[in-house]
């Protein structure tokens, strides 16, 4: 299986991202990650979909019945391109006195944040590759993560074309 990351531009209506993902799922393909957001028109949505298929047939299939939706304005796959991918994470971590300053030394050298500190816990910000925060995940563990949220992976095209006009 080889993961894709589709940014699909949609009217912004309620129920879109509702059908974007059933017809993903109803055609049993694997949703890793998918995130919804505002773009620069108020009257779009960006939707950010990592699939999970076993080749490019399957990932053109994909692509053409998210064609097929009304809603849908502009698909693109971001694996054929030069692109920046992202996820952000809130991770928090069982903490003391007497741990705070190893944790703090793992989170700078991820160049993650420390948001919130307790007596008892603190809760870590860090934005970047999936490597990057399963390998944070992994210097954490020792010190007992209680709690993690993640958005899944965003991405975005280099260079000045926007998705709109590829």
């Amino acid at each position: 299986m080889k993961n894709y990351n589709l940014a699909v531009l949609v009217d912004n209506k309620p129920g879109v991202l509702t059908h974007v993902s059933g017809l993903i799922s109803r055609r049993a393909f694997n949703i890793e990650s998918i995130s919804a957001g505002y773009t620069e028109e108020q009257a779009v949505t960006r939707i950010n979909i990592e699939v999970s298929v076993e080749d490019q047939h399957e990932l053109e299939q994909v692509v053409n019945q998210l064609s097929k939706l009304i809603d849908v304005i502009k698909i693109v796959n971001l694996g054929e391109m030069d692109s920046i991918i992202r996820e952000l994470v809130l991770l928090k971590v069982r903490a003391n006195k007497s741990t705070l300053a190893d944790i703090r030394n793992v989170v700078d050298i991820f160049r993650g944040k420390i948001v919130d500190v307790s007596p008892e816990n603190v809760v870590i910000e860090l934005t970047g590759s999936q490597g990057k925060i399963e390998a944070i995940c992994q210097m954490l563990a020792e010190f007992e993560i209680i709690e993690i949220a993640r958005t899944g992976a965003i991405a975005m095209s280099r260079g000045p074309i926007p998705v709109k006009n590829m």
